[in-house]
């Protein structure tokens, strides 16, 4: 195989993708250029790549990005891919506060590549948005992806910013439970920012008892979990918060929690 056309009709998973990140071209010119004769190193570059895509690398770890909301995002195997469902987050924290002209101060804990905090700060460059996460490789990927200034501190959850408060708290921590069958699908991710305890709720156990300590009169907290965690999220939470709201995400699937500090 030498031509776009001969690798188009190869079949190979994500090939027109693959090709357009390897040729820069469009997946128009592609079609418009089906008889495009590849060179060698272009040959060679694609073929590792398909190799690594057939081995099961996420497309978005050999590309290098990947769009999350309005924002395209750097990603590397240090941190997770950004998943549509997360985007549930910021539209519940865009539609939280009334005055949306209002310095709040914003916590995103375990901010892996960034998209939380960058997606919020750049949506709103007035908000003190702060971003935490225990592995320096991520917050170097985060640090690139801001748009805006963000204040970056390493430190596992509530360690990195002690004596500080927040209007809001939001997290999208690990809550997949040890030896859950979708592990298999989630190999080249970082296991750290995946797995939480045997029922997935390690960290959000955590996070829930300490928050009220980091939070203003009335703050808010904002997690993000798996789709069979919600009632006893709910039940962890009643005890220091209120006002505890659940969404489901686009797919009708329980996902976030919002509650209120007592």
């Amino acid at each position: 195989m030498r031509t776009i056309q001969d690798y188009l009709k190869s079949g190979a998973i994500d090939i027109a993708p693959l090709l357009s990140l390897v040729l820069e071209k469009s997946s128009a010119e592609l079609i418009s250029n089906h008889d495009y004769l590849l060179s060698s190193d272009e040959k060679s570059q694609l073929e590792d790549l398909i190799l690594k895509r057939q081995k099961g690398m996420p497309f978005a770890y050999l590309s290098g990005n990947r769009g999350f909301y309005h924002l395209d995002f750097k990603v590397t195997p240090d941190t997770l891919i950004p998943r549509p469902e997360t985007e549930l987050l910021i539209d519940i924290a865009l539609d939280l506060f009334i005055d949306k002209n209002q310095d709040y101060r914003l916590l995103d804990l375990g901010t892996g590549s960034g998209i939380i905090a960058a997606t919020l700060a750049d949506k709103n460059p007035h908000w003190q948005v702060t971003a935490t996460d225990f592995s320096q490789a991520a917050l170097d990927i985060a640090q690139q992806n801001a748009t805006t200034e963000i204040n970056f501190q390493q430190g596992s959850w509530f360690e990195a910013v002690a004596n500080q408060d927040f209007d809001l708290i939001i997290s999208n921590p690990p809550y997949i439970a040890q030896g859950d069958v979708y592990l298999d699908d989630l190999a080249y991710e970082p296991i750290s920012a995946l797995i939480a305890g045997e029922d997935g709720l390690d960290d959000i156990r955590i996070i829930i008892s300490q928050a009220p300590d980091y939070l203003k009169r009335n703050g808010f907290l904002l997690l993000e979990h798996g789709h069979d965690q919600q009632a006893r999220i709910v039940e962890l939470l009643q005890e220091k918060f209120n006002n505890i709201q659940t969404f489901k995400d686009y797919n009708n699937i329980d996902r976030a929690i919002l509650a209120r500090k007592k």
